[in-house]
């Protein structure tokens, strides 16, 4: 059961209107990383999932995910409303679609089920939605430094702000599981390569980069492949 209270759970002001931007803020209404998707995302990855505390957790992030669509939706509105006959609102996508938003991204292209990544493993499914906030982070970064409008950027940064919080409330359910930073999960066995780094490019110099990514312990460094294959 769903209940919806009309009042958002951030307040959401505008007082200069800009339809130009509104096209951007489609983004995060109808694009890959924007809170529709969000929301799909974690509620239906919450059915897979057996633990009870996870479960509920990616419900509660889910509803709130709602909640910002509601949010981004509202400013999409108030960036439209009563601008129908500017040069401005004449050049953006809602001179075809109307005021208000739909399920497009910035470009117009429309919403799509395949913006989903939810795979029926907890673990899989967690570590999808670490990347996913990244992504919607990374929009609203951009989205604040492009708005003039000061009750536009507050309401974004109130977004980018929940996107971190959701980041590490998924890194610490990883963490419950003992997964957070192991990537062993599954039920196949790897094979004997697991801990090999193969060198497999080179600047020339014959300097290779070095890091913890391809040294001792957790890798050996194979400097030559082909003579290695060979």
């Amino acid at each position: 059961m769903f209940f919806h209270k009309k009042e958002p759970i951030h307040a959401v002001n505008v007082t200069e209107p800009n339809p130009r931007f509104a096209q951007l803020l489609l983004e995060q209404f109808g694009g890959a990383t924007g809170e529709l998707s969000a929301a799909l995302q974690y509620w239906v990855q919450s059915f897979h999932v057996e633990n009870p505390g996870i479960k509920d957790m990616l419900q509660d992030i889910a509803i709130e995910e709602f909640g910002h669509l509601e949010m981004v939706g509202k400013l999409i509105e108030a960036h439209t409303k009563n601008s129908d006959q500017t040069e401005a609102y004449k050049s953006t996508l809602f001179a075809l679609r109307g005021v208000g938003p739909h399920f497009l991204d910035s470009q117009g292209q429309a919403w799509t089920a395949a913006y989903l990544n939810e795979g029926g493993d907890v673990v899989r499914d967690l570590r999808a939605n670490v990347a996913a906030e990244a992504g919607a982070r990374q929009t609203y970064e951009e989205l604040i430094k492009l708005a003039t409008d000061k009750g536009t950027q507050e309401t974004l940064v109130h977004l980018l702000t929940r996107e971190i919080s959701h980041t590490q409330m998924f890194m610490k359910a990883l963490d419950s599981l003992g997964k957070l930073t192991d990537p062993f999960f599954g039920n196949i066995k790897p094979d004997e390569t697991v801990a090999l780094y193969y060198n497999l490019s080179t600047n020339g110099n014959g300097q290779d980069e070095r890091g913890p990514w391809n040294s001792e312990p957790t890798f050996k460094y194979i400097a030559n492949p082909l003579e290695s294959h060979s």
